[in-house]
């Protein structure tokens, strides 16, 4: 077995991240009286994805990125909110729901026991956790390492430095990230000197694509890859 340790993002690759983020973000803005919610999702799609860009890069915090995502939406629609207040409310909803990529439990119940699988992510430690005990993956990982809890933030050296010192017996050499992120997950398991595979679930081209190990279009791909 080449792979024993398998490090697995969550959103994207295991969790229909999309999916609950629209129903959350369409139930608050309904909850403040905004009914073209269709207008204002994607306003924020582009300003919550321009700040993760920038965290990403280590040019912006996560508190900074929470705090101001909502308020700096609002301001296009010439609208003063309290951004932090928003955010709890919007964080209180995302908490609440959880729903799996097509294959995602039956992939980690099938390596399950054969490899030592751990979670690494961007995002808020409270809300990855409920959500993960939500759709019932949480006891198929070894640990869980959340961005907002390491203090770091992939794709930086900082990060995969932390999860390296976290699991006991970690071998590079044994090692593969799993992910949909071609910066967060892939460039950084490049940078950290780990294989990566990149989950291409809707099978687009990227012309400027890091040379990642693996790369698959469905998670069932996994089982022949970590049983090399």
């Amino acid at each position: 077995m080449k792979y024993e340790i398998l490090l697995f993002d969550l959103d994207g690759t295991l969790l229909d991240f999309d999916k609950s983020e629209e129903i959350a973000l369409k139930t608050l803005f309904n909850h403040h009286g905004i009914s073209d919610t269709d207008s204002l999702v994607k306003s924020y799609n582009e300003v919550n994805n321009a700040l993760w860009r920038l965290y990403e890069k280590g040019e912006t915090t996560m508190h900074e990125l929470l705090d101001t995502r909502f308020r700096k939406t609002m301001v296009l629609y010439n609208m003063e909110i309290n951004g932090e207040a928003w955010e709890k409310e919007y964080r209180g909803y995302l908490g609440d729901l959880a729903f799996l990529i097509d294959g995602a439990e039956e992939i980690l119940k099938g390596l399950h026991g054969k490899h030592r699988i751990f979670a690494i992510t961007n995002g808020v430690g409270d809300t990855q956790i409920n959500r993960l005990r939500l759709c019932g993956l949480i006891d198929y990982f070894e640990d869980i390492f959340i961005s907002q809890v390491v203090g770091a933030q992939k794709p930086s050296k900082e990060f995969f430095d932390y999860v390296e010192s976290r699991i006991t017996g970690f071998d590079k050499e044994k090692a593969l990230v799993i992910g949909d992120s071609l910066v967060s997950d892939i460039l950084g398991g490049i940078n950290a000197g780990i294989d990566t595979c990149f989950v291409n679930l809707k099978n687009k081209s990227y012309p400027d694509k890091p040379e990642c190990t693996y790369e698959i279009i469905n998670l069932n791909e996994l089982y022949k890859i970590c049983d090399l």
